[in-house]
């Protein structure tokens, strides 16, 4: 037995994090930032960091290049805690980088996608099968054409082992929103932002859907439960077409909201480890994990302990 309970699937990659002025004006005209940082980024890879911030044993499924890029990666991830063992070094290509261009309240990203999409389904049975973990969160699934394909079967696997599930999918940079339809009836736990909620449920029902309410209870009715991250609203409930829980999240001065979903979704992912029941709890965990991880630049940097996050709690 390994001792890791949380075993995490998808990107890793560093993220040059730009502040400042940083809207590109083009026609060679220089702004200068006020800062430039290279710090963590992936969700896949931000999740499993916070989960091990909060004392969850977690590892990371992943694929980084024989570059400086991954090796920054494989460095930042074992100085977190976060088991590297089944992150694939590829010789073949580059280890992919996103520019975030970061304003307090919102941010732009530019990807190279580079090995990001190179994980593949035999990749994760491999590491499920070594390091037996009890659960299974695979993020970015729009960035993996490969893996996204193979999630179907992949999924029916694990939960012929008794391994539950969570999904994020983050944001389509193509926005069809296809190919959830066989997926979220295999999952256990779907934790998509405000937006990326209402763009699935239009896709998947067929008809444009604006009300948060109605994508919540049209997803969560496909069989698995509904986590919506919803900002500044905290966390949304939905299960079984029905509303069950809300939590709202802090109030707090925003420095920059890099990974603050990926930290919503590592609380949410270590009250479940934890055991705990109650679905108001598990949400108003994941609301603060979220909110405290804006405090400082990047996906990391803020994460709360365990202790940071009881005391935190409203």
């Amino acid at each position: 037995m390994s001792g890791v309970e949380v075993l995490v699937v998808g990107d890793a990659n560093p993220d040059l994090l730009l502040t400042g002025d940083t809207i590109p004006r083009f026609g060679q005209a220089e702004q200068l930032l006020e800062g430039a940082d290279l710090l963590l980024g992936g969700s896949a890879a931000i999740v499993a960091c916070g989960l091990a911030r909060l004392g969850v044993p977690s590892a990371l499924a992943s694929v980084v290049g024989s570059d400086q890029f991954g090796t920054f990666v494989l460095n930042y991830l074992r100085e977190r805690g976060v088991d590297t063992s089944a992150v694939t070094i590829s010789e073949a290509l580059p280890t992919g980088v996103s520019v975030v261009l970061s304003k307090p309240h919102d941010r732009a990203i530019l990807t190279f996608p580079g090995t990001i999409p190179a994980l593949d389904a035999a990749g994760v049975r491999n590491a499920v099968e070594r390091l037996e973990p009890r659960h299974v969160h695979v993020a970015s699934y729009f960035l993996q054409p490969i893996l996204a394909t193979q999630l179907p079967e992949l999924f029916g696997w694990l939960q012929e082992r008794g391994v539950t599930i969570s999904l994020d999918t983050n944001w389509d940079p193509t926005e069809r929103w296809d190919g959830l339809e066989d997926i979220l009836p295999l999952t256990s736990v779907f934790l998509p932002n405000r937006a990326e909620a209402l763009s699935i449920a239009s896709a998947i029902t067929g008809d444009r859907v604006t009300d948060l309410d109605q994508a919540g209870k049209a997803l969560s009715a496909l069989g698995c439960r509904v986590v919506v991250k919803a900002g500044t609203d905290g966390g949304i409930s939905f299960e079984h077409g029905s509303l069950t829980a809300q939590a709202p999240g802090l109030v707090l001065e925003v420095v920059d909201t890099t990974g603050a979903g990926d930290s919503f979704n590592a609380g949410y992912l270590a009250a479940l480890s934890r055991g705990i029941e109650a679905e108001q709890q598990r949400l108003s965990l994941a609301a603060t994990a979220g909110s405290l991880s804006v405090r400082a630049l990047g996906g990391t940097a803020a994460q709360a302990t365990e202790n940071e996050l009881t005391e935190a709690l409203p």
